[in-house]
């Protein structure tokens, strides 16, 4: 689930290592340009939460970019589900600019998640709104959805929360550092399971022969085993990637 321009605080808790997409392609007046990028990982961790079975995964992802702020794009990545969909295929578009001179950022967007090839009785597609700011090393994001799939089968309301951190190391290494917040109504129908959890992510990323390679601790507090695509896929792991980009 890359995001574009949030991504810088969403990486660890989304798509843990989303590659860093490169100038492709800009316009001669410079108002339009494009790039894509292809990853391989060790494993597909959404929000703390293994997407893949704690298997590998290999991501891509296209971009159009407007000088103005605007952007969209699409992502995708091999997933391994339960409701026969073995693949994610995201649509997002937004905006990202900054406050005049003031160096806060700011980037509001909406995404679509989709999943070809689900069951017919299955409808795990669904949309979120989100906003972030930034400033210095610091980015607070904020997710919102109506239409997550609940245990139960029906649309549910979810809420997340974000707040990363990055630094430029000695020597072109980056850290990157992130928390995160689940408020969901997911699990309702149970009140034995937990309606939120906590993920967190610490990472080391390093550009070298032309990739971009990293090495991330990712997991979640133990509120995350009821929120599990399968067991054990919230336990706590290091994640390692590769990304080029075109």
């Amino acid at each position: 689930m890359k995001l574009r321009t949030i991504s810088a605080l969403t990486l660890a808790a989304t798509s843990l290592f989303a590659a860093s997409s490169a100038m492709a392609w800009e316009s001669e007046d410079g108002q339009h340009s494009t790039s894509a990028s292809v990853t391989l990982t060790t494993d597909y961790i959404f929000r703390g939460i293994s997407l893949t079975d704690e298997d590998p995964a290999i991501q891509g992802s296209f971009d159009y970019a407007h000088s103005s702020g605007l952007y969209a794009g699409t992502w995708a990545s091999n997933i391994s589900d339960s409701a026969d969909s073995n693949i994610e295929i995201d649509l997002y578009a937004g905006f990202a600019n900054e406050f005049g001179d003031t160096g806060i950022g700011y980037d509001v967007s909406v995404r679509r998640y989709t999943y070809p090839g689900q069951n017919s009785n299955d409808e795990l597609d669904y949309t979120e709104y989100l906003g972030s700011l930034s400033y210095s090393y610091f980015t607070a994001m904020i997710g919102y959805t109506n239409n997550i799939q609940g245990g139960d089968g029906k649309d549910a309301d979810e809420i997340y929360y974000n707040l990363a951190f990055d630094y430029e190391l000695p020597y072109g290494f980056g850290l990157n550092a992130a928390i995160g917040y689940t408020d969901s109504d997911r699990n309702d129908y149970d009140s034995t399971l937990s309606d939120s959890y906590m993920d967190y992510t610490i990472g080391l990323s390093k550009s070298f022969i032309g990739l971009d390679w990293s090495v991330a601790y990712v997991g979640t507090n133990s509120d995350g085993e009821d929120f599990e695509l399968g067991d054990g896929t919230s336990d706590d792991r290091f994640v390692a990637s590769v990304s080029a980009s075109f």
